[in-house]
């Protein structure tokens, strides 16, 4: 065991290091308003009370339905014409992530312990009980699945030791109806978070969390199986992404502290000071009012084109998916019972400045 004096000297130098240390560049801050951000104060709670710490959420467009996973096991759905609330189907967990709707009117769920499911009318389904800490999933047009998994070394609770270790042991995977088999694309995510389909099927971006970054990994075409930078230097870590109807990519962010995250990551004695100061985490990742909520719109280009922006989470906090659909923005929230919905029709909305990093 380390001596208390050596420990406490790290401490001071970690939180020297944490606040006083300028950030990369500009976009790579902490979570903050700016002139290119428009808030959220026009944000609608739907099935505030009802809808129990939802991750992700999901449309399906024939129906005007915008489907959700919670916490306490239940898939339900909203019918947005009227925005009532259906309790749909229930499943014994309380590890569900991401998820998506698919062509036949199913749904697909990330859950972190059972694996890949589908939910049907017809009941439940396990597509591969083999993966452990799904994240995200987004189906193509001829039925695949395309999945991530954030770490194949920690589990769900241990996911700060993923972020302190900062290593990458995330996964890009493909799931193959037809013939009922799972493969690996790609290796080498630092917590490979959401995932998107772009408009014209051809890559895929997936989100880096500990790297505030997304990557493109082509499937089609004279770049098909290599993996790019799409963008870098976010201004929080990426959670869910979700195609909007022009071809562009809505982004909901996490507040993290990235000077503090490389911080910690460099330290040769992080684990010995985890275990001292288990409370550096909450620097690291805000919980709560401090957490702030954020969204950002990028282009196929990469380059920021939309920012929502509510740094005192007055309205919403931790929001981890927002998907478009009928000039609405619907967002989900580990930390919220209810399911935003942000007007992108209003003056202020219309009228935001865009941001380019």
């Amino acid at each position: 065991m380390a001596p208390i004096s050596f420990l406490i000297a790290c401490l001071l130098a970690f939180t020297l290091e944490i606040f006083f240390s300028p950030p990369v560049s500009s976009s790579a801050a902490l979570l903050s308003n700016s002139k290119y951000s428009s808030s959220m104060k026009d944000l609608i709670k739907l099935g505030e009370g009802c809808v129990n710490h939802p991750e992700d959420v999901s449309v399906v467009v024939r129906n005007g339905a915008l489907y959700t996973a919670t916490r306490d096991g239940w898939v339900k759905y909203f019918i947005l014409q009227n925005e009532t609330l259906v309790n749909w189907k229930h499943i014994d967990s309380n590890t569900f992530l991401g998820i998506t709707t698919t062509k036949e009117g199913d749904v697909i769920v990330c859950d972190t312990e059972k694996g890949l499911l589908k939910v049907s009318e017809a009941g439940v389904e396990v597509l591969d009980p083999n993966v452990r800490f799904t994240n995200d999933v987004i189906e193509a047009s001829d039925g695949s699945l395309y999945f991530t998994v954030s770490s194949k070394k920690y589990t769900p609770a241990e996911y700060y030791k993923d972020l302190v270790e900062g290593k990458p042991h995330g996964q890009l995977l493909k799931y193959d109806p037809e013939l009922e088999e799972t493969i690996v694309l790609h290796e080498g995510f630092y917590f490979a978070n959401g995932v998107a389909l772009s408009k014209d099927e051809k890559f895929v971006v997936v989100c880096e969390s500990w790297k505030f970054r997304c990557r493109r990994y082509w499937l089609k075409g004279p770049r098909q199986g290599r993996l790019e930078s799409f963008i870098e230097h976010l201004p929080g870590g990426p959670d869910n992404i979700n195609l909007a109807p022009d071809g562009s990519f809505w982004v909901a962010l996490i507040k993290m502290n990235q000077t503090g995250v490389r911080a910690i990551q460099s330290c040769p004695d992080k684990w010995k000071l985890l275990q001292a100061y288990p409370e550096l985490i909450n620097l690291l990742i805000p919980l709560g009012n401090d957490a702030g909520a954020r969204i950002v719109k990028v282009d196929t280009h990469g380059k920021i084109i939309m920012d929502f922006n509510d740094p005192n989470a007055t309205y919403i906090s931790f929001v981890t998916s927002a998907v478009e659909f009928e000039d609405n923005l619907y967002m989900a929230s580990i930390q919220s019972k209810f399911v935003g919905k942000l007007p992108l029709n209003t003056p202020e909305a219309e009228l935001a400045p865009k941001a380019t990093i």
